[in-house]
């Protein structure tokens, strides 16, 4: 079959792929062209093609920064602790849900599970600062009214730790048992009537089949994950963080903001997202290759 004829016969197939394909051409490989700020002294009224070439000067002085080393321990702390801690919990909370009999009950609890993905960052903060503030918040004062100390969530750096991993877990894990739960539907049933016939219980079927069969679920999404090693999102750090937990909560996120955006230094802000890109590529390349040799399960 040639190709006009093969086009002919399925080119609704392709008309589907033309938004998708624009969409990653004009903002994902469009906005590589600003990667050249990195290496010229960027100049607003110049442009890009009107500022002085510096050549890898901005690298130098990105990398002599202690607040950007700063940034970068932070970032690569949080987002190990999170994969640590969120990571396990859609997976978790997935299985629990599938596991469940009662149809309303488990409709009603995917329902109150998905909510905090939409509630904005903002939003979070706010109920965040009302619940866990040393001084007004809803625990806190519970705490105080019978008679012990307040307890520093938000302005003590271990406290503010675990209260942000944890506050992680409650906006995302609801929202990621979608892909889990998808995987899970795709499992044949009659594993799971064979098993308990020959005397499985529920744990035993859910380490011997339901976890073999999410294996290239969890392999993918961990990829991705490691992938997202060096990038961290602004709003949650931001929005959580302040200047008494700074030592933790300053991320790269919030490094480029602050030196960036708000000092007008964008050279040194296009110089920090180059890096997280070369490193995140590398860390998925890393990643996607150690799997395959140890568990045939890869993305490429």
């Amino acid at each position: 079959m040639s190709f006009k004829s093969y086009f002919t016969r399925y080119w609704q197939l392709y008309a589907l792929v033309v938004l998708p394909l624009a969409y990653f051409l004009i903002f994902r490989y469009g906005p590589m062209y600003g990667i050249q700020i990195a290496f010229k002294d960027f100049n607003f009224f110049q442009g890009i093609l009107g500022s002085q070439w510096i050549g890898f000067d901005a690298f130098r002085e990105v990398f002599g920064m202690r607040d950007f080393y700063l940034a970068l321990r932070n970032t690569l702390m949080l987002n190990f602790l999170d994969l640590l801690v969120s990571f396990p919990a859609p997976l978790i909370l997935a299985i629990l849900l599938y596991e469940m009999k009662i149809v309303w009950f488990k409709r009603l609890s995917q329902t109150v599970l998905y909510i905090p993905h939409f509630i904005s960052w903002v939003i979070i903060g706010g109920i965040v600062y009302q619940v866990f503030g040393t001084q007004s918040g809803m625990i806190n004062n519970l705490i105080t009214s019978i008679g012990f100390e307040a307890i520093p969530f938000l302005t003590s750096k271990n406290e503010w730790l675990v209260t942000y991993l944890l506050v992680g877990v409650w906006q995302s894990a609801g929202w990621g048992t979608i892909i889990y739960l998808a995987a899970l539907t795709g499992i044949n049933k009659e594993l799971f009537e064979a098993a308990s016939i020959d005397g499985a219980g529920r744990l035993k079927r859910i380490w011997h089949i339901t976890l073999p069969g999410l294996k290239s679920t969890i392999v993918i999404l961990l990829i991705i994950n490691l992938g997202n090693m060096i990038s961290i999102g602004f709003d949650r750090p931001y929005v959580i963080g302040n200047l008494a937990v700074r030592e933790y909560s300053d991320v790269l996120s919030t490094f480029v903001y602050r030196v960036g955006l708000q000092s007008g230094q964008y050279t040194m802000a296009t110089v920090v997202g180059l890096f997280q890109a070369v490193v995140g590529m590398i860390f998925v390349l890393g990643a996607n290759y150690t799997s395959k040799k140890l568990t045939d399960e890869s993305i490429l």
